[in-house]
């Protein structure tokens, strides 16, 4: 029931959420006996797929009686990096540079980080896994005087804790999403089929009123969903 390039855990994990997608809070979700049986993967196997969606808060356990699909959690969206975000999910987050270098800012990138057109900015592009398996390219871009020796440090497991080291962690993000389609470059770095749907994710980090961040992320549209808890400070 696997395909190439796919974890079991994985497949399991996509075939669950897909299952139990719009289903009402407390419609109960597939036991780990079926789950086995339908898969013919161990129990250990199925029990780390349901985990990640216990940890996504789209599954709940009760004990005594089973898995069934969570009620919404009223917890306000935390700003996190990809490294933080994955671990929250119970996914093991990899990273590949696949550029990291000093440019001048263009206009685009310098009207976001409120520099000059032609100042110097650290751009850095990574190649992001989940698991083994390839979720998005993230391009982001560095006001290079906020973080003097950034490159010559060697490149860091987590932007956000290299920056919270400097003091520099936002604490205030503008983000942008959109649906699109992948380029050719971006489906065989992603390891999809050309044209697929992909979620286009633009961020602009601040602390204070300095710009620390921009970022471009491609997400595969297959392997990544964005959860945004909004509410009203004056609920009783």
């Amino acid at each position: 029931m696997t395909t190439d390039g796919q974890l079991k855990h994985v497949v399991v994990r996509e075939y669950v959420r897909d299952l139990v997608a719009g289903h009402a809070p407390g419609s109960p979700a597939p036991s780990e006996r079926e789950l086995v049986q339908r898969f013919g993967v161990a129990r250990m196997t199925v029990r780390q797929a349901l985990d990640v969606l216990v940890s996504e808060g789209l599954l709940e356990r009760i004990p005594g009686r089973g898995t069934f699909v969570a009620r919404p959690r009223r917890v306000a969206t935390q700003i996190s990096g990809y490294t933080e975000e994955m671990s929250r999910r119970g996914l093991l987050a990899e990273s590949q540079t696949l550029l990291a270098r000093r440019e001048q800012a263009g206009p685009g990138v310098a009207r976001a980080l409120n520099l000059t057109e032609g100042d110097a900015v650290i751009h850095w592009r990574r190649l992001r896994r989940a698991d083994a398996v390839a979720v998005c390219i993230e391009d982001a871009y560095l006001n290079e005087v906020l973080l003097p020796g950034f490159l010559q440090a060697g490149m860091p497991t987590s932007l956000y804790e290299a920056l919270e080291a400097r003091g520099l962690r936002p604490t205030w993000v503008e983000d942008s999403i959109t649906a699109d389609t992948a380029s050719p470059e971006e489906a065989a770095q992603l390891e999809i089929a050309r044209s697929s749907v992909v979620l286009r994710h633009s961020r602009r980090g601040l602390v204070g009123d300095k710009v620390v961040e921009v970022s471009r992320s491609v997400y595969r549209a297959d392997r990544f969903t964005m959860w945004i808890q909004l509410g009203d400070d004056s609920e009783p």
